[in-house]
């Protein structure tokens, strides 16, 4: 089957994902000879708001109703490929990433403490930066898994280094014993896929484009799916393989979680790319189990969530729970379900990290995240108070927020596929995470505080860096709950494409008919004429 492949001199006036790669890169070297903190400072936020400029041209110059891969750069030397493109798998989470990156150089402007004060921590923000858009615009599966290993790096420094918890080097160990594990069974899987073309006309390549139009050739398919998956519930995380994420946000550095947060996103990614275009009928057949594992992940996620005082604790089951819920949509094998995925996954990667933003912030001013020591916070401190509670709504299926869409989509597909008893347990699930994070907000914002008189102050705290950075999120929350069409049009062309490459779903009776019903057409209130 011929696979639609768009190179970058037809549209971009340059190559735009590589420049994107190197302009944070470039920032960093910047940074580490630098003369002074102040100026490393200055060149990381220059760094992360010309990526900003950069993902908005991105979205300018790829065309929504054109599927297949666009803007493709490659490469080759010394028996090496390079190959990097955009399509609506990754179109949206490249944006996410520059905009949450920006938005931690502007957290670390608007604090002084020690730990921040580093050049090398800056140079480690730009660093992760580099590794995650280099990551979402791989097209070479071991040039996706060399991004992952090089992911570690800044991750394990500024744990090690701006970490807040007492057992930081702990929470690294773990963290190695998850990953690393996870790192071989993908390399495992990648070589795999590699390999699985030389019994036919190809030799040994590790090419997505070309593995994709000929994964008819692929052998050990079953074999290649778990040593993946596994690999990749590790990243997102999906249970039993979550148990380094609540440590690494308890004891790990506040300030750049939000980044990490959209790493976790990368799991969510890789099984988009990795997975279900290349393996179609195995995930089919493995969706039972994985079904299995999501449901437990819904509601283990939220009671642990409920039994946490940590702040930091409770949202990394929370996303463990989220997590449940994207993994559903992305075996109903269906666009609904697959479109909703995406929308959800992004619409949690900002707010999420607007939670976390307003977490770390209130951590710099109070010096705990322990909920009980917390409280009486909105009347001092409304525009924290204000970021916790847009971005919570953003995650709760709230009208007006992104989440009500996506999820609405998820439903859609759910029911499609597998019948009303999985979406009353989404829809249930989603009503515990109401539960966990409006009784988060009233311990730590409206509830007396048990541990001091009179309320924490915002005196001496640069509020209104805080309020823009409230303002960023609250308006990209707000605006694409409102206005999701312009944004699910960007991923409807390639989930159909995916979804038309199922063995099994793609031949029900059902499926043409439903061809000419769009996603984005249960958008009411955008409806054309």
């Amino acid at each position: 089957m011929h696979f639609p492949v768009t190179p970058w001199t037809e549209a971009a006036a340059f190559p735009v994902l590589t420049t994107m790669t190197l302009v944070p890169l470039a920032a960093m070297a910047l940074v580490l000879y630098s003369r002074s903190f102040t100026m490393a400072l200055r060149f990381g936020f220059a760094g992360t708001a010309l990526n900003v400029l950069l993902s908005i041209y991105l979205l300018l110059v790829f065309d929504a109703e054109e599927s297949g891969i666009h803007l493709v750069e490659q490469a080759h030397f010394a028996g090496l490929s390079y190959t990097v493109g955009v399509d609506g798998v990754n179109i949206l989470f490249i944006p996410l990433t520059a905009v949450i990156s920006f938005l931690v150089m502007l957290y670390t402007f608007s604090h002084a403490k020690a730990r921040y004060r580093d050049r090398a921590y800056v140079a480690s923000v730009l660093g992760y930066e580099t590794v995650l858009i280099g990551a979402f615009a791989a097209l070479n599966v071991m040039q996706f898994w060399i991004w992952s290993v090089l992911e570690l790096l800044p991750l394990i420094y500024l744990t090690l280094h701006s970490g807040t918890g007492q057992h930081r080097r702990w929470a690294v160990d773990r963290l190695l014993q998850y990953w690393l594990s996870a790192l071989l069974m993908t390399l495992g899987g990648f070589l795999l896929l590699g390999f699985g073309l030389i019994d036919s006309e190809h030799p040994l390549t590790f090419d997505w484009l070309t593995i994709k139009q000929n994964n008819a050739y692929l052998h050990d398919e079953t074999l290649i799916f778990v040593l993946l998956f596994y690999g990749f519930a590790v990243r997102m995380p999906l249970f039993p393989f979550h148990g380094w994420l609540p440590i690494l946000a308890e004891h790990g550095t506040v300030a750049s979680c939000a980044v990490f947060l959209v790493g976790l996103k990368l799991g969510v990614f890789a099984v988009l790319r990795f997975i279900l275009p290349l393996l179609p009928g195995v995930a089919e057949d493995w969706a039972g189990l994985v079904l299995a594992l999501a449901l437990i992940s819904i509601f283990y996620g939220a009671v642990m969530a409920l039994l946490q005082i940590n702040i930091r604790r409770l949202l990394a089951f929370a996303v463990l729970s989220q997590t449940g819920i994207l993994v559903i949509g992305l075996f109903c094998f269906n666009d609904f379900g697959l479109e909703g995925s995406i929308m959800l996954s992004v619409a949690y990667g900002l707010a999420t990290a607007g939670m976390l933003f307003s977490v770390g912030l209130i951590y710099e001013r109070t010096g705990t995240a322990l909920m009980p020591r917390l409280g009486g916070l909105f009347d001092s401190n409304l525009t924290l108070g204000m970021l916790f509670l847009v971005s919570a709504l953003s995650t709760l299926v709230k009208p007006g927020t992104p989440g009500f869409d996506a999820t609405h989509l998820i439903i859609e597909g759910t029911i499609e596929e597998h019948g009303w008893l999985l979406a009353i347990a989404i829809l249930t699930g989603n009503l515990l995470a109401a539960a966990f994070i409006l009784w988060a907000f009233q311990r730590m914002f409206l509830a007396s505080s048990k541990r001091f008189a009179q309320p924490y102050s915002s005196l001496h705290h640069p509020v209104f860096k805080e309020r823009l950075i409230t303002a960023v999120i609250g308006v990209l929350l707000i605006g694409t709950g409102f206005y999701m069409r312009p944004w699910l049009r960007l991923v409807d062309q390639d989930a159909s494409m995916i979804t038309k490459g199922y063995p099994i779903h793609s031949s029900m009776p059902h499926g043409p008919a439903e061809e000419e019903v769009q996603p984005d057409q249960l958008q009411i209130e955008d409806e054309q004429p």
